[in-house]
């Protein structure tokens, strides 16, 4: 294996006894991120004509819920039709007063449901497909054994995302420099949590067993789907070895709601990717015909 010259590498420091914000973080979150939370704009949230108002961005974790909303619709649940708002992180919308009020935690994605009164917000993208499963009755078990496991791989993603993105993802493709540490220990776990994967599913067609769910939509726009494009680390990654979990992806890329679900919200310039709003399903017309 090549060394990085030492001559390359970051300067080494040694930790302040009390951390303070500094103004050389850099790389495209530089000027965004702060170590406060709250608004720091006003801009009210519109609102369009279906009673579940989605407020996000087609990253991984905005795909997880337009897909489950996609999926509900083409099962017939005809009254999940949503109105689905780009808000752009990369140029600070969710530091709006209007987002920051329906999660003042300022990620996305932020659902709001009109249907009850006052209307009701969800974030986190965990909490709103569990929401939404619930209020539908639909890709989440109810028999104990089923219903256990879909929440276990819910959760599993939920906490190993942070490794992929903001630890990998974030190394890798958005750092402002390259810290061959960093990546090393990040693609160290991003490996193992593939493998995990490939493991679990060499025996079961779905991560809860022979049923879709909710825990296939959550984890399948993060592993292997984030490693296909967002951070351009497919090949570093080697991800193709895994054949049973490809095997799963590649399924599950398949089914035509898994298709429309994934560009809603997306800023990408590349042709057919992209639906920055969608607030009818004669929105994908263009894209699949």
């Amino acid at each position: 294996m090549t060394k990085t010259p030492l001559d390359s590498q970051p300067p080494s420091y040694t930790p302040d006894k009390v951390w303070t914000p500094k103004n050389t973080y850099g790389g495209q979150f530089g000027s965004i991120n702060q170590p406060v939370s709250g608004a720091r704009f006003d801009r009210k949230l519109p609102v369009g004509k279906h009673p579940l108002q989605l407020y996000s961005q087609g990253t991984p974790n905005g795909q997880k819920v337009t897909i489950l909303l996609e999926e509900l619709l083409a099962a017939g649940y005809s009254d999940a039709e949503y109105d689905a708002w780009l808000i752009d992180i990369f140029k600070g919308d969710q530091f709006g007063s209007g987002f920051v009020g329906i999660n003042p935690n300022s990620k996305i994605p932020a659902l709001v449901d009109h249907t009850l009164n006052p209307a009701l917000p969800v974030f986190e993208s965990g909490s709103i497909m569990v929401y939404l499963a619930e209020r539908f009755g639909a890709f989440l078990p109810t028999e104990p054994r089923a219903r256990s496991e879909t929440f276990n791989w819910l959760m599993w993603q939920m906490g190993t995302a942070p490794f992929v993105g903001g630890g990998l993802g974030h190394f890798y493709a958005y750092a402002p420099i390259k810290i061959e540490y960093a990546i090393d220990r990040y693609a160290m776990e991003t490996k193992r949590q593939l493998h995990v994967l490939d493991t679990h599913l060499a025996s079961r067609e779905y991560l809860a067993g022979d049923q879709y769910t909710i825990a296939d939509m959550a984890v399948w726009p993060w592993h292997p789907g984030s490693l296909f494009g967002v951070y351009g680390t497919h090949a570093f990654l080697a991800v193709e070895e895994y054949t049973h979990l490809m095997r799963w992806y590649h399924a599950i890329a398949a089914r035509p709601a898994v298709a429309r679900g994934r560009i809603v919200n997306r800023t990408s310039e590349a042709p057919g990717t992209s639906l920055r709003e969608r607030h009818d399903a004669a929105d994908f017309e263009p894209f699949f015909k």
